[in-house]
């Protein structure tokens, strides 16, 4: 047997692949600074090459190539997911432009008083990250928190935190957040048991890292609110390492944020009426719902009305997840935009401007998923699930370690989420699992997918400079939350994993 067909065909050949593979992707991303989605692409052609894969099966023949791995690795996750992402954006730049989190966060402030502030703003971040971007939810609430925090006379981690806590659990396990979206995609499990899987285990997590750990560490470093930020502009982030974007829930795949914080004077005409006329929170809080209501109300309907009924296939239409955020998105067009006097030429602007960042976003996760199908089609996935069959690891964990590993590795969770979707993909396809099953296992990838966010990391560098901390002081408070709730997300998935 020469080299070759050892690698091609043996179990422990395979699994070297894998590993050289891996180890290919993370060199380029992190030493050659290439682009995740071009070093993805390498990668993958290089693998299915070594693997033996012909180049008509590849990537087809100048006639036809829609059969090509390459072709139907990109078109099987952006037919699922690009929908969703776009709709999901374009909702939160519309009511974020609105002026909804200042209201939001205005009447949490009143309801929770001096003492609750920290909460408030957890709360906030809560419910504003469901539709908005992670690193576009820091833009717009940190000036709210500067003013808590001036208020409060305390340190500015104490306010900061919980916020910041409630925006990464909903960017790493809700959707229309391209994380979690993706993952349910490549492992081909409905959006409602992602958003109730989600919410199950995420909410436990931001109480944990957001408001106990937010409260203990934010009254052991204090942080002042910085004198050149009197709740206006922000200096802008510094940029991560290239390529190492917090890239499943800030709009800048690209490393570390370039947008300003919203102000009267520069956010724009739809933004200065928004902040004389801010929408009601009752407003807001609905249209935030409703696509989570119908998705829900759909998952629910598949699994108790008979097929063919009416009822059944008007919530089933409905909440499919890109009609039910079209369905949302036009709501917030009229409510809080043409009804509040805003024309449809600056509506159209503003969700132009929003869908400039999801390019590369796609682009990675379409890169990731053919990375993917090449691991399936040349059998390395098969090789590396059986391995972790053998040793006894639960797929749950497997998924969980796998992302966790690549995340530490190179920074970006979307690598991370694509990738270890990739490898484990043939042991869920062959696991028979159910529904609920498949979406804890999205939750697991998702988990491991923001732990540990350190250097490498775009959201880091943002985190710092926003928050007026050191280095040092952020991987005391930010690096410790992020691990809290990947480690307490993954820990209630792994519970509940054991009763469904």
């Amino acid at each position: 047997m020469t080299f070759l067909d050892w690698l091609q065909n043996d179990t422990a050949g395979l699994l070297t692949l894998a590993a050289v593979s891996v180890a290919l992707l993370l060199i380029m991303i992190m030493r050659l600074r290439l682009e995740p989605f071009i070093a993805l692409i390498v990668t993958g052609v290089l693998v299915a090459l070594v693997a033996g894969v012909s180049v008509t099966d590849l990537v087809g023949t100048p006639i036809k190539a829609s059969d090509s791995l390459f072709e139907t690795g990109f078109a099987g996750i952006l037919g699922h997911i690009a929908p969703i992402i776009g709709l999901g954006t374009v909702l939160g730049a519309i009511m974020e432009r609105s002026g909804g989190a200042d209201a939001l966060t205005e009447r949490l402030l009143r309801l929770f008083g001096p003492k609750g502030a920290p909460l408030a703003m957890g709360v906030t971040g809560l419910v504003l990250g469901i539709p908005v971007f992670f690193d576009i939810g820091i833009f717009v609430l940190a000036p709210l928190v500067y003013v808590a925090a001036r208020r409060g006379g305390r340190s500015l981690v104490l306010y900061a935190l919980p916020m910041l806590a409630g925006l990464s659990m909903t960017h790493a396990f809700l959707p229309p957040h391209p994380g979690p979206v993706t993952a349910g995609g490549l492992l081909g499990v409905g959006m409602g048991w992602v958003i109730a899987m989600g919410l199950l285990c995420g909410i436990p997590a931001w109480l944990v890292s957001g408001v106990w750990w937010g409260s203990f560490i934010g009254r052991r470093i204090q942080v002042g609110v910085p004198e050149d930020l009197p709740g206006g502009a922000a200096p802008a982030a510094a940029p991560g390492p290239a390529g190492s974007a917090r890239d499943t829930g800030d709009g800048d795949p690209s490393g570390g944020g370039t947008a300003g914080v919203r102000t009267a004077e520069t956010a724009g005409p739809q933004t200065a009426v928004a902040m004389a006329a801010p929408p009601s929170v009752a407003l807001i809080s609905s249209i935030i719902a409703v696509p989570l209501v119908l998705i829900l109300a759909a998952t629910v309907a598949g699994v108790t009305l008979p097929e063919g009924t009416v009822l059944r296939d008007v919530l089933v239409l409905l909440g499919t997840p890109a009609i039910a955020l079209t369905l949302s998105v036009l709501l917030a067009l009229y409510l809080l935009g043409i009804r509040r006097g805003t024309s449809m030429a600056e509506l159209g602007r503003i969700s132009g401007e929003s869908l400039r960042p999801v390019g590369m976003i796609l682009l990675v996760v379409g890169a990731g998923a053919f990375f993917g199908k090449v691991l399936q089609t040349t059998g390395v996935g098969d090789a590396l699930a059986g391995s972790m069959t053998a040793i006894g690891l639960p797929v749950i964990a497997s998924a969980y370690l796998i992302s966790a590993a690549l995340r530490i590795a190179q920074g970006s969770a979307t690598v991370a989420i694509v990738t270890t979707a990739g490898i484990i993909g043939p042991t869920v396809a062959a696991g028979g699992y159910s529904q609920p099953q498949l979406a804890l296992i999205v939750v697991a990838v998702s988990a491991g997918s923001i732990i540990a966010s350190h250097v490498n990391d775009g959201g880091f560098w943002i985190v710092a400079k926003y928050f007026n901390m050191t280095v040092k002081q952020t991987l005391m408070t930010w690096t410790v939350l992020e691990t809290i709730l990947s480690v307490v997300g993954f820990a209630a998935a792994a519970l509940v994993w054991a009763v469904v």
